[in-house]
């Protein structure tokens, strides 16, 4: 096998034709949704040109402290979106948000690629790089679900909270229930799509193995091992964000700082 066939810029025009179809949906329901949709697609694009070019100078060169920096750079443009996303005062945020990517890609990267691949650079661009970047942006997704399902559940009953609060709860005991909604929301469509990888759909990972020639068994390995270290550093991700931004959300009477948040 020689990898995957290479696909000419006029092709790759082509295939933005497909666009056509969601665009004159959302412009026949007047969902207001086409320029955000163009923009998005252009700026995916630019993205995606743009970090292909500077990419193949980072494998060439393959510097650990390069690559290091391209992960936290990641990481701040993740905690950015993250902030942005779940109605928060970013300014604020970016901060705790940002700690607690950098805690789970330690434990998650260093065990996947140190420990289970068991490279002697656990930096190399070829594997860091994109297994950082897959991990993270599955770990954006559950964040914002869970950060937005748990603050504005509890500013909503904020009551029930204040009624805990006042039966001699802890400010622990009484976000328990407020916790466990916000996982269950969160984590249920993984949980949902990670039962069926494999019978409905084939990961992006071993997607791109089987085109670049790997073999099947060499695949599948990686992905199984890619799912598990997503869901373990979403989940550690989303705990260690919640625990440390309730350090900055609550005043000393144990109530939710609402001026914080951008609830709609």
């Amino acid at each position: 096998m020689t990898g995957a066939t290479d696909i000419t810029y006029f092709n790759l025009a082509l295939g933005f034709l497909l666009m056509a179809i969601p665009i004159a949906i959302f412009a026949y329901y007047k969902t207001g949704l086409v320029k955000s949709t163009i923009i998005s697609v252009v700026r995916m694009t630019i993205q995606l040109f743009l970090v292909g070019f500077y990419l193949k100078y980072v494998f060439a060169w393959d510097k650990w402290w390069l690559n290091l920096l391209w992960g936290i750079v990641m990481m701040v443009v993740a905690a950015i979106t993250i902030g942005n996303r779940s109605n928060m005062k970013r300014s604020l945020f970016i901060f705790p948000i940002f700690t607690a990517l950098l805690i789970s890609m330690i434990i998650v990267d260093g065990f996947f690629i140190g420990i289970v691949i068991k490279l002697d650079n656990v930096f190399a661009a070829m594997y860091f790089i994109p297994i950082t970047g897959m991990i993270l942006g599955n770990c954006l997704r559950s964040n914002v679900i869970a950060l937005n399902s748990f603050y504005k559940t509890l500013n909503k009953d904020r009551t029930m909270y204040r009624f805990y609060i006042a039966n001699g709860a802890t400010r622990e005991e009484a976000l328990r229930p407020f916790m466990r909604e916000s996982l269950r929301i969160s984590f249920n469509p993984t949980i949902a799509n990670t039962a069926v990888i494999g019978l409905i759909s084939l990961p992006g990972m071993m997607t791109g193995q089987l085109l670049g020639g790997s073999t099947p068994d060499i695949a599948i390995k990686y992905q199984i091992m890619l799912v598990i270290t997503i869901f373990v550093a979403s989940i550690i991700t989303v705990f260690l964000t919640i625990k440390i931004v309730n350090r900055f959300v609550f005043d000393k009477y144990d109530r939710l700082k609402a001026h914080l948040f951008n609830f709609k």
